[in-house]
């Protein structure tokens, strides 16, 4: 659509605007689809479902406002349809969300409106669990008492629901049973439980077999293979001093921070008490964020965090002691949200030139807002930078309608450059700031006006005389003038025509006859714009008021002006 053809809807909307008691309010569609549909399939019908006359939508001008995720999906702006385009991986795009949504904001002009369009993304089971590390080997001294856990290497599984992990099995054997575990995250890991002494002297390797498997229709499941070496007696394992170790931890701590130290105990002597650390079933996410000495347990930040793509880690730090015992503790950091994102200020709709004699409250432009940021970091207020004829006004959630807030003249300004400001609520606030371009159009409001209130023109015998004495500040047609004398009634009238005649393109006055001051006459000139309306301007012209050959032209006043003395020739060697 042409900007010209949009300004037109525009006026004819203003015009409408007092037959409705506001403007429409938004509206909000959901739709609910699987994960991974193939590419043009239809999510639904937007004109449907808004209720929309589809006949109507070519001329509504139905279209996506530009955000990350809308290369998803596309409209088509004729059927009013909600089409996918392109693939879309509800794991890689909300992770271990339990509700994962994609939101499209959808506009329609004629009447303006905003649609929240709220598309849920379904799991489906697409994923099989793996163990991170699918080797496990383990050391279990042969003295170790029944009821002795062992912690087992731990499975992931992207997708969400009854399709991600639920359940760990263990192959058959006669010493150890399996026990499931669930930690606050909701991850579920498994553990050894010994349920008779082992023999080392019958036995010092075992072979087992870890299965995890989905809830999924059908199952889908992963392996791990469990060595363990029996040895000779190492009478105490090592002890943690806590089971979970927690801390809060601000998104921009800077790399090569201090998280935290876990400590562990031995009551052995000698290298049965020497204590190692180490991370185990940690997900990949946290391996690029932390590192973990093996001498001091202290966990340092080896990554910069982003409380938008991450707000928790959970990992597992084994303690390991000189003769092969194992204890473990989970980790849980939480990450701080900072304001370290700045409002992203996005025009909707701009309705460009708006033209001079609009009224004030027209609407200029459509503006949407949005921080990434949580909480007061990610509130956001707009208003406008300089003191011009133009107000913001709050619009349905996130969008601000720009309106005139004043008279406009295009013959003053003819070009208006409008900064919108977005301040979000954090400490300190981050701003934004959009430069709107505005072109005001010219309508026919300046009628032709003469330059001077008094011309006198003085006029050789049979030689013509005059000049383009009027102009008008409006544009292009509104501004191209014709000339015409207009004759007074009476027995006179008609005499102008004898004596004079006019160049109705540039107001050039001829003189027709050889003029006689005594025959004095009056008659009026006349200018007019070729605007629609039409607007013209009279002045009176006079001949023979103060001498021979010399014209008087004036404008009418609320008191007469004064006529200028002629120039009377001078005679040849004077």
């Amino acid at each position: 659509m042409s900007v010209t053809a949009l300004a037109g809807q525009v006026r004819l909307l203003l015009l409408l605007l007092p037959l409705f008691s506001c403007w429409a309010a938004s509206e909000q569609v959901r739709y609910s689809i699987p994960e991974e549909m193939e590419k043009g399939s239809v999510v639904g019908s937007l004109a449907k479902d808004l209720g929309l006359n589809a006949r109507e939508l070519p001329k509504r001008n139905l279209h996506a406002i530009p955000q990350a995720r809308m290369q998803f999906f596309s409209i088509n702006a004729e059927r009013g349809d909600l089409y996918v385009s392109e693939r879309i991986d509800r794991e890689e795009l909300c992770e271990a969300l339990p509700l994962c949504t994609v939101n499209v904001e959808v506009v329609i002009e004629n009447p303006l409106n905003v649609f929240h369009v709220r598309v849920a993304v379904q799991d489906i089971n697409d994923n099989a669990p793996q163990f991170v590390n699918g080797n496990i080997n383990l050391e279990i001294i042969e003295s170790t008492s029944p009821g002795t856990r062992f912690l087992l290497g731990e499975a992931e599984d992207p997708d969400i629901g009854a399709n991600s992990l639920q359940d760990y099995q263990l192959s058959s054997n006669q010493y150890f049973t399996l026990e499931v575990r669930e930690r606050k995250d909701g991850s579920k890991y498994a553990e050894l439980v010994l349920q008779k002494p082992l023999d080392r002297e019958s036995e010092q390797t075992l072979h087992l077999i870890l299965t995890a498997l989905d809830g999924g229709e059908p199952r889908k499941t992963g392996t791990a293979q469990i060595r363990i070496n029996i040895t000779d007696a190492n009478d105490n394992p090592p002890v943690f001093s806590q089971d979970v170790y927690r801390v809060s931890l601000k998104e921009n701590a800077p790399v090569g921070s201090q998280v935290l130290e876990v400590v562990a105990s031995d009551k052995d002597a000698g290298t049965n008490a020497q204590i190692r650390y180490e991370f185990s079933n940690i997900p990949e996410k946290s391996q690029r964020k932390f590192s973990l000495d093996a001498v001091s347990g202290i966990v340092t930040l080896i990554g910069l965090l982003d409380f938008e793509e991450t707000k928790e880690y959970t990992m597992t730090v084994d303690a390991k002691d000189g003769g092969g015992l194992k204890a473990h503790c989970n980790i849980e950091v939480t990450a701080i949200d900072e304001n370290d994102n700045a409002p992203a200020v996005t025009l909707a709709s701009v309705f460009s030139p708006v033209p001079e004699d609009s009224p004030s409250g027209t609407l200029i432009a459509l503006i949407s807002v949005s921080d990434k940021d949580s909480g007061d970091n990610g509130k956001v207020i707009c208003h406008l930078q300089d003191d011009l004829p133009f107000k913001l006004l709050p619009f349905s959630s996130n969008y601000y309608k720009l309106l005139s807030d004043g008279p406009l003249d295009r013959e003053r300004t003819p070009e208006y450059n409008i900064t919108v400001t977005a301040l979000d609520a954090g400490t300190p606030p981050l701003s934004t700031h959009k430069s709107i371009s505005l072109q005001v159009s010219d309508v026919n409001d300046n009628a032709p006006a003469f330059e001077r209130p008094l011309y006198s023109i003085y006029v050789p015998e049979n030689n013509p005389s005059g000049t383009s004495i009027a102009s008008d500040a409006d544009l292009d047609q509104n501004s191209h003038l014709s000339y015409s004398i207009l004759e007074n009634p009476g027995p006179l009238g008609d005499l102008a025509g004898r004596y004079f005649s006019i160049n109705r393109e540039n107001g050039s006055i001829y003189v027709l006859v050889p003029l006689d001051h005594e025959d004095a006459m009056e008659f009026q000139l006349v200018v007019q714009d070729s605007g629609d309306p039409a607007l013209s301007s009279t002045v009176t012209l006079t001949r023979g008021v103060l001498g021979p050959r010399c014209i008087t032209l004036c404008s009418p006043s609320p008191t007469p002006a004064l006529p200028l003395p002629c120039r009377q020739p001078r005679k040849r060697g004077s």
